[in-house]
């Protein structure tokens, strides 16, 4: 019997490149263990006011103690979104004139986002900007509702930093594509990459010059670790030093990555544009309102004084530098000549093996290798790696080369005792891999 015809977005949709290994290892069936750095699905506790309401759902005092869950707002309670402005203080940033609406993780705020700044679907125009490599889920929301993204490239030298294009380079891109708006992952994904401010506020000043949003992914906020660095953040930006930025700025938070909290699918959209924050939240009402008991979870941190936030701060940066420069040093050591990005920001390395790898390397069929069937003997277990290709981060023309094929973004999510593993986990499979074509 003839099937009904799925759609050609369907029809075209590939899983995300961070989800590829996971998904090509859970059919594995000959018992390997995986060390999963593929996603930045984060290992550890979330905050302790966060638990004590996650252990008390039921309590005296809790609005489920009867066992009811009601819809929200499509805003989102009042005190969730007075977390998210409390967290923001915290960093030092004044919250006075800022909207919050809360979203079902920042996922959900990134494709309002793109709903909300570029042209009309299928058109083209007004496209999204993005700064390659770019977070795979900005383009594929682009693509889920039929808008276009333009791109300018970083590069990653010898040495592990990665760069941007000159501002005539990025300023020549507007002019030839007049996008709407810019996305700045200040504590990038997937790079680790550092936007300190002169380099945000250069990005901004072309923001104001050529009527864009400024839109900054701030998910990974608070977490760098160059010493005497000034947090960045698009609320660090002033009317004062930078006329004409009030109205443009919004910004994407989450509990996902500094609160502990992936699986909670809680986040936000702040913005200073109030015609855009009642449009934004206009748009939600279709999808109702977030997660009632994630909110309520999440709310707590409103009560939580800014000492006590930046002590958080403080704590997860120690976490994630004591694994970071082990891993990225213990990589170099095993591997003679691989490139690992500068571990600046966030909770991500990319390691490029551009220089010793044999030609026509290709990362994702290494991802996939590592996850259908390498496996390393550890310790009487055998193991294997599962990490993300980096093709799918940027976005390139037919004929030109993808720096993605030789890259491949690491999560620093597992515990430290598993991190330690990492280096002779890739080490090891990576030679088996080259062995074998």
């Amino acid at each position: 019997m003839t099937q009904p015809a799925m759609s050609e977005y369907f029809k075209g949709r590939n899983p995300s490149a961070i989800r590829m290994a996971q998904i090509k290892f859970m059919e594995r069936q000959d018992g390997i263990e995986a060390v999963n750095t593929a996603i930045g699905n984060v290992s550890l506790p979330t905050h302790p006011a966060m638990q004590h309401r996650l252990y008390n759902l039921g309590a005296a005092g809790s609005p489920f103690k009867d066992g009811v869950i009601k819809y929200t707002a499509t805003v989102g309670e009042k005190e969730t979104n007075e977390a998210i402005l409390n967290i923001i203080a915290s960093s030092g940033f004044s919250t006075k004139g800022l909207f919050s609406q809360i979203t079902n993780g920042g996922s959900q705020a990134m494709e309002l986002v793109i709903l909300g700044v570029c042209g009309a679907a299928g058109s083209g125009d007004c496209p999204l900007m993005l700064i390659d490599a770019a977070y795979t889920n900005y383009t594929a929301f682009a693509r889920r509702v039929g808008r276009r993204t333009v791109s300018v490239t970083r590069s990653l030298d010898a040495k592990g930093k990665f760069s941007l294009p000159s501002i005539k380079e990025i300023e020549d891109k507007i002019r030839k594509e007049k996008p709407s708006a810019l996305v700045v992952i200040p504590y990038d994904n997937p790079t680790g990459h550092f936007y300190n401010m002169d380099t945000f506020k250069g990005l901004a000043a072309l923001c104001v010059k050529y009527n864009m949003w400024l839109i900054s992914d701030e998910a990974y906020r608070e977490l760098l670790y160059l010493d005497d660095a000034q947090v960045s953040s698009v609320w660090a930006l002033t009317e004062a030093e930078l006329p004409g930025i009030t109205g443009r700025r919004i910004s994407i938070e989450t509990a996902s990555k500094v609160w502990n909290a992936c699986g909670l699918r809680i986040g936000a959209l702040v913005t200073d544009n109030p015609d855009f924050h009642k449009k934004c939240v206009a748009e939600n009402t279709a999808d109702l309102c977030p997660s009632a008991i994630g909110q309520y979870i999440f709310a707590s941190l409103a009560h939580e004084s800014h000492e006590d936030l930046r002590h958080w701060y403080k704590k997860q940066r120690t976490y994630y530098f004591d694994m970071l420069k082990p891993v990225t040093d213990g990589m170099r050591s095993l591997l003679p000549g691989v490139i690992m990005s500068s571990p600046d920001a966030s909770i991500y390395s990319v390691v490029d093996v551009r220089e010793i790898a044999k030609p026509g390397f290709d990362a994702m069929d290494f991802v996939m290798y590592c996850a259908s069937r390498g496996k390393v003997m550890v310790d009487n277990r055998e193991l294997t790696l599962l990490v993300s290709p980096m093709d799918g981060f940027y976005s390139v023309n037919a004929g030109e080369s993808n720096p993605g094929k030789t890259q491949m973004r690491i999560a620093y999510v597992e515990t430290p005792e598993r991190m330690k593993l990492v280096p002779r986990l890739f080490a090891e499979l990576f030679k088996q891999y080259e062995a074998q074509r």
